[in-house]
């Protein structure tokens, strides 16, 4: 199968330097969504038309350019000239022995599924249309039947009154016979009110053609909704987040209000895994069996395992969470942390690049990076481990069942051995012996007959 998409247009609407196709929906390009959606498909053929935005969408696609996928080739189209001088454009790359489907850079949700009986519709040699009846079809092109069957379709501003009256609006989304369609594009004229080669007029010609013009229809309206403005993409967005929703819901997850979460990727949960709400997931995002995840966190790329707890207000990024570990409320785990069984992390703690052994705890007010800390090690209250030197990085290990004491400085590279003790307000710059109290402060001191200075009178 050949498979085209449309991605050439401006998007004046959506006020933005971006190129529309382009503008993120749950975390990635509208563009995208078409683009993964046509693989499924498995097409011998994928080609992008784009026009506006410069180099921007092109390189986009060749991002997507890896696997094992067919390549995906790009056309510019200049000057743009309507639907179907786009399609005009792929012409040169199209394999007449398969059909192709004509997709829209810019009409993210059309499932799989509802593609998959376009196609079986159309089989070698039909010309299917995805059509949907709506309620206010303002704006759009009408299937015009008779006798029950399709003979044409007009756009709105060409249309009489009666055929406005139709209800039933064409989506766009098209197969064809490929041997055909390079005829009918040959054959189109601009003589619209748009002066537009347009790509419905190729339905007149089917007809005329004698072949066959069918249709089929997606599960949901919503499936062939496009993008033209900002207000059209945060009604997608919410639409593609119920969607998710739904799904997590139907799997088991609970959700403390499937309304207010945000999946910017793929978030896989096992059982009894709690959801509770404001939560954003990014990237590819792993709950295991029983976790919870408290209100208003943010998740990206990492592991949780089973049976760990989530307080509310966390980021955790590139990062692995035990089973039965604790984390939060207020804490942060930046990219390269891993943190084995019953890890308690606590408020206002951050830990970068660093693994932590199991039942080990950081309950508040602590940073540690670049660190390898062992099993059992209670790291106090205002401890930082200072790994930048303005020029490199250190770094430091903490062996099992070490106390590092509260306001400690542990200055890397540097080690503190199995079971030693920071007393509260050690700087260490020196190895700490395994088993043994280590404190490093000034001695205290009271001032006889010192005065707080007063403010002077001006």
């Amino acid at each position: 199968m050949n498979v085209v998409i449309l991605a050439a247009g401006m998007g004046k609407r959506m006020q933005s330097a971006l190129p529309k196709v382009l503008h993120p929906l749950a975390g990635k390009p509208l563009l995208q969504h078409v683009i993964d959606t046509a693989r499924t498909l498995a097409p011998s053929k994928l080609c992008v038309i784009y026009g506006h935005g410069g180099a921007a969408v092109p390189e986009m696609v060749r991002s997507l350019n890896t696997g094992a996928h067919a390549t995906i080739d790009t056309a510019l189209q200049e000057p743009q000239l309507g639907t179907g001088h786009a399609v005009m454009q792929a012409v040169p790359q199209l394999d007449d022995s398969a059909p192709t489907l004509i997709l829209y850079g810019d009409v993210p949700l059309t499932s799989a599924a509802s593609l998959q009986r376009l196609v079986a519709a159309a089989g070698a040699d039909k010309l299917a249309i995805l059509t949907v009846e709506q309620a206010n079809p303002f704006g759009l092109g009408r299937i015009v039947r008779e006798h029950g069957e399709i003979r044409r379709i007009v756009e709105e501003k060409d249309a009489s009154a009666d055929e406005r009256a139709i209800r039933e609006i064409n989506s766009g989304i098209i197969v064809a016979p490929t041997r055909h369609l390079k005829k009918w594009l040959a054959a189109l004229q601009n003589n619209n009110a748009q002066g537009e080669y347009y790509l419905t007029d190729i339905v007149a010609q089917a007809v005329a053609d004698g072949v066959p013009v069918v249709s089929a229809h997606p599960a949901a309206e919503w499936e062939v909704a496009g993008v033209n403005s900002k207000v059209q993409l945060a009604e997608l967005e919410r639409r593609h987040q119920a969607n998710l929703a739904q799904a997590l819901l139907e799997q088991g997850v609970h959700l403390l209000d499937p309304a207010r979460i945000d999946v910017r990727g793929e978030l896989i949960c096992g059982r009894d895994v709690s959801i509770d709400v404001g939560c954003v997931f990014e990237g590819r995002v792993e709950l295991a069996d029983g976790v919870t995840v408290g209100a208003h966190s943010v998740i990206v790329n990492a592991r949780i395992a089973a049976g760990a707890s989530i307080k509310p207000f966390c980021h955790i990024e590139d990062a692995v969470v035990g089973p039965k570990s604790v984390i939060g409320p207020y804490a942060r785990l930046r990219p390269g942390t891993e943190l084995a069984e019953d890890v308690h992390i606590g408020n206002f703690v951050e830990i970068k690049n660093s693994q932590v052994a199991a039942h080990s705890k950081a309950n508040h007010l602590a940073y540690v990076g670049d660190a390898t800390v062992g099993s059992r090690v209670n790291i106090g209250a205002g401890t930082i481990t200072c790994n930048y030197d303005g020029a490199n990085k250190f770094r430091t290990v903490i062996e099992d069942d070490a106390f590092i004491g509260s306001d400690s400085q542990l200055i890397a590279p540097v080690t503190v051995g199995k079971g030693a003790t920071l007393g509260a307000g050690t700087t260490l710059s020196k190895d700490a012996p395994a088993g043994k109290l280590t404190i490093s402060r000034a001695k205290q001191m009271t001032i006889d007959n010192w005065t707080r200075p007063v403010k002077v009178k001006k």
